[in-house]
């Protein structure tokens, strides 16, 4: 996180209500706590807000590095950058939910990319287990969205 951005943060928590705010990224996890008006003399007397910045915890990075687990069954992954829509529209029947039996071509759900709703087919035959992806949910190329066996 850059010095700019830290700066924002601490001068948005010292002008709000704001007494703490937690912030986690990719590099790191940064922390601002407003000091109380009654703070002990040990206290910087100067800022406004503490800034401490952590690294990621140990547990986080090894679950970073670790390969995750392959899930059982077949992943259907976005082909695309966009919005997931699990209905053709908000108030319609979802295509797919857990329990549902598709068949190769089915249409399992919507992603939205450049204002065009395009509709993604089920690649295998099998059944929904598992959807990793909630409605209105942006999604990157590769995200996987569904599992089915």
């Amino acid at each position: 996180m850059d010095l700019r951005k830290l700066k924002t943060l601490i001068d948005l928590v010292s002008e709000s209500n704001i007494s703490e705010l937690e912030i986690a990224e990719a590099d790191g996890k940064v922390r601002i706590v407003k000091t109380p008006t009654g703070a002990p003399a040990t206290a910087p007397a100067t800022p406004v807000a503490q800034l401490v910045a952590a690294p990621a915890a140990a547990s986080e990075r090894e679950a970073a590095e670790a390969p995750p687990q392959a899930p059982a069954g077949n992943v259907v992954k976005s082909p695309m950058v966009g919005t997931f829509y699990r209905s053709a529209s908000p108030g319609a029947k979802p295509f797919a939910a857990i329990g549902t039996q598709l068949k190769e071509g089915d249409p399992i759900c919507i992603v939205e990319a450049m204002k065009i709703m395009n509709e993604i087919e089920c690649d295998t035959t099998g059944t929904v287990t598992k959807i990793l992806v909630e409605n209105g949910q942006a999604v990157e190329f590769g995200q996987p969205l569904f599992i089915i066996e």
